[in-house]
């Protein structure tokens, strides 16, 4: 053949996701070589980190063998490393790409990449081509896919030899048409934690026939699930869950009971906030799955801020040290995001509501005024996490939070009972230290605070999402209140 030779590139196409790959080849009097698959370079062109499990050849001794349309459920990249081929692909995924079509002649200084849901077919079009495609699953003779009829008219491919003329196998010549044709469904997410504040937000985020960006890329199903479906503090569980699927799991969950995680409740906080995302990232791993995991302020120590997404981690407490524990098992997974939050506000038992309760029943609470941070309402950490998974930001770490001045713990109570119509001098400033020394005089046990929990969130806002105000959060969650007086 006659070697060719090009610059490494990469090209969109009509289909969505499905990327044409122009390949160096370099060649001499001994014939050429070429690099078919370079991670490294291919990531940083666009392509996505697929992780091939497996590499088959497909030999075609005839020129007109003809092969497809096939829609496994795993993501491909394919090739040729001898001879040509007439490629050709029909969008199978639901939605308004549905049935279109591409087409583009393979050599070996071309290669596609082809996402889980587009049906593949090839023609060759040289005698003794060999045709060679890595995928990101093994093949099993269980694997179910979607199938459309070469010769449907619906598709319009001009095949280069006609079909009547061509190899085909009775199976591929007995495929549906396009109409008859079953959509391949997307990757599921699964939402952990379903039942709680978070969990709660991102129920009305989605909403009932909620669509998130899968592991896979497609819009899918949001299932959310309780502890009764699924209980962290039982890894085999965990691992014994079925999770086929599903490409998306958002881990909603946690052990959040700060003070007790310090006395009775130390070897539950390591149960939830270790051990079981520990398990969840060995799932989302070795079953190539992206994994969004929520965690804390408080891995930190306070000594610094705003708190960048690559400061060490240095945990005062229990708590803190279950939750970073967890992260660093998260950070292992190859498709991951690492969402720290603090000071949740939600549909549930928070500082906010006590603070109201208070108002109204006339008490004048001491409220520690040397801790700073930004108030994250659950609905805000929810669009955020949906915005992370929709615009595929790069995976890793991002600090999420309302936006705004950075405040005390005085300064919210102050403003809850100013917007609940209340006279916010009768809130008392104390210090963090003279709080802890009151709960240890009562007997009761209490956690290390990081001093500063304000977050850097310019790389959350580099992907395009622009946190609400916390004030503004504020009042609109006490707007029903506030409209009662």
């Amino acid at each position: 053949m006659t070697a060719e030779s090009t610059s490494l590139a990469v090209h969109e196409t009509a289909i969505p996701d499905l990327l044409v790959i122009d390949l160096p080849v370099h060649g001499d009097a001994r014939g050429w070589f070429k690099e078919h698959w370079q991670r490294e370079k291919m990531l940083a062109l666009g392509l996505p980190d697929f992780r091939p499990v497996q590499q088959n050849v497909s030999y075609n001794a005839a020129a007109g063998t003809t092969r497809g349309f096939h829609a496994e459920p795993w993501d491909k990249y394919l090739g040729v490393a001898h001879g040509r081929v007439f490629g050709a692909w029909v969008d199978l995924r639901p939605g308004p790409g549905f049935g279109r079509v591409v087409t583009h002649e393979l050599t070996p200084g071309v290669a596609v990449f082809l996402p889980r849901g587009v049906a593949n077919a090839f023609q060759t079009l040289e005698p003794g081509t060999a045709y060679t495609y890595l995928v990101n699953d093994h093949w099993s003779a269980d694997a179910a896919y979607s199938a459309v009829d070469l010769a449907d008219p619906a598709l319009g491919v001009d095949w280069p030899v006609p079909l009547d003329r061509a190899v085909v196998s009775d199976k591929d010549r007995s495929n549906p048409r396009l109409a008859d044709a079953a959509p391949v469904p997307p990757l599921a997410t699964v939402v952990l934690g379903g039942n709680g504040q978070l969990g709660r937000a991102l129920r009305a985020t989605f909403g009932a026939d909620a669509a998130a960006s899968g592991a896979g890329g497609g819009a899918g199903e949001v299932r959310f699930l309780g502890r009764d479906e699924l209980d962290l503090r039982d890894v085999d569980a965990i691992r014994a869950h079925d999770w086929s699927g599903v490409g998306t799991i958002v881990n909603a969950a946690a052990y959040t009971a700060v003070d007790l995680a310090e006395a009775d409740g130390r070897a539950d906080a390591w149960a939830v906030n270790a051990t079981a995302v520990a398990a969840l990232a060995d799932v989302a791993t070795r079953r190539r799955m992206t994994l969004v995991h929520v965690s804390t302020d408080y891995v930190f120590d306070g000594s610094r801020h705003p708190h960048r997404e690559d400061e060490p981690i240095a945990p005062l407490g229990v708590y803190g040290a279950s939750k970073a524990a967890g992260e660093l098992a998260v950070q292992r997974v190859p498709r991951h995001y690492l969402v720290r939050t603090s000071w949740v506000v939600g549909d549930g038992p928070n500082f906010v509501r006590t603070m109201r309760r208070l108002a109204e029943e006339g008490v004048d609470p001491a409220v520690v005024a040397d801790q700073t941070g930004r108030l994250t309402f659950a609905d805000e950490l929810a669009r955020g996490i949906r915005h992370l998974l929709e615009s595929r930001a790069p995976h890793g770490a991002y600090h999420l939070s309302n936006g705004g001045p950075v405040v005390s713990w005085y300064d919210v109570a102050r403003d809850v009972f100013a917007a609940a119509g209340h006279d916010p001098a009768r809130v008392r400033a104390t210090t963090a230290e003279a709080y802890a020394a009151e709960r240890a005089a009562a007997g009761k046990p209490i956690a290390a605070r990081p001093a500063h929990s304000e977050f850097d969130l310019a790389r959350l806002r580099g992907t395009g999402f622009e946190p609400e105000s916390a004030e503004s959060a504020l009042k609109r969650y006490l707007a029903p209140v506030t409209s009662q007086r």
